[in-house]
């Protein structure tokens, strides 16, 4: 088990995964019946557990979600259609054309495969569906998950989804990008090139990573004078207890018990709150600091 992740965090995607697939067991079960729902359902529980438990990871994200569903229920009724008599190279010409079909387009979703196998060994009911399949129940059932995932992580600012909503980011702006921090993207790119695997971050995410762990490797701890006005700044802690506070006044002073600061809680626990500590005691507090999403 992953040591990172809190049980918070393991509750919300327990629950989310819960309403998200409650709906789509009914959806599924009043188009292609109980039988029909057994095959469906499974490829769409394990989007399930991409969209609710890595809402921020890459093949989790909407475009990966539809294009890869959908682009793989279209390549399983063309397969099925072209070789009806022939379910061991329909099968087999599914899944590995679906896999190109989303390497091509750029939207690789895993339980895209399942979608696709779907439709080449599922029920009559299923192949009766034609094209259809691709409408319902697979695209109303991406719908729901889209839907769901959004609404249901919105409760929960630390993990919003798609990763586009988070109001605040760990990458500074191109102005205020401290270049011996970070390497250059181009570079990044290059080497995920060389290594030719499909990873679930991009380049942008591993530059991230790289920075913040050179941070942690040079100054594990936050120093007082790194505190500036206006600035944002996290805690890093997991689920409820997450929070960011910005710098919003100050009382600069020699005597390290009298500079002090104001902040104001612009996300997570506390939000809108607004109180008041020494410098020190906030740098104590502050893991990271964070940029607002451009």
């Amino acid at each position: 088990m992953d040591g990172s992740v809190s049980y918070a965090e393991m509750l919300v995607s327990t629950l989310g995964g819960f309403v998200g697939i409650f709906f789509i067991a009914w959806i599924s079960f009043y188009f292609t019946g109980a039988t029909g729902a057994a095959l469906i359902v499974p490829s769409m529980g394990a989007s399930a557990v991409l969209a609710f438990a890595v809402p921020h990871g890459k093949l989790s994200q909407p475009w990966a979600l539809f294009g890869g569903q959908l682009v793989s229920a279209g390549v399983g009724v063309t397969c099925y259609q072209l070789f009806p008599d022939m379910l061991f190279l329909a099968a087999g010409l599914a899944v590995g054309l679906a896999i190109g079909a989303m390497h091509i387009l750029r939207c690789i979703h895993p339980p895209g495969g399942a979608t696709a196998l779907v439709a080449v060994v599922g029920t009559a009911q299923i192949h009766e569906l034609g094209f259809t399949y691709m409408l319902t129940p697979v695209l109303l059932n991406t719908i729901i998950i889209l839907l769901v995932a959004v609404i249901f992580n919105s409760f929960f600012p630390w993990r919003r989804y798609p990763v586009s909503m988070m109001r605040f980011t760990d990458k500074p702006s191109s102005q205020g990008r401290k270049s011996f921090r970070y390497l250059d993207k181009e570079n990044i790119e290059r080497a995920l090139s060389d290594l030719d695997v499909v990873v679930d971050l991009g380049a942008e995410d591993l530059q991230n990573i790289f920075a913040l762990a050179l941070e942690h490797a040079q100054s594990p701890t936050f120093d007082a004078s790194q505190i500036i006005l206006g600035h944002y700044y996290t805690n890093s802690k997991h689920g409820a207890e997450w929070s960011v506070r910005q710098i919003i006044d100050e009382h600069q002073a020699d005597d390290p018990n009298k500079d002090m600061v104001i902040y104001r809680v612009v996300e997570g626990q506390g939000l809108n709150h607004s109180d008041s500590c020494s410098r020190a005691e906030f740098a104590r507090w502050v893991v990271r600091e964070l940029y607002p999403a451009e």
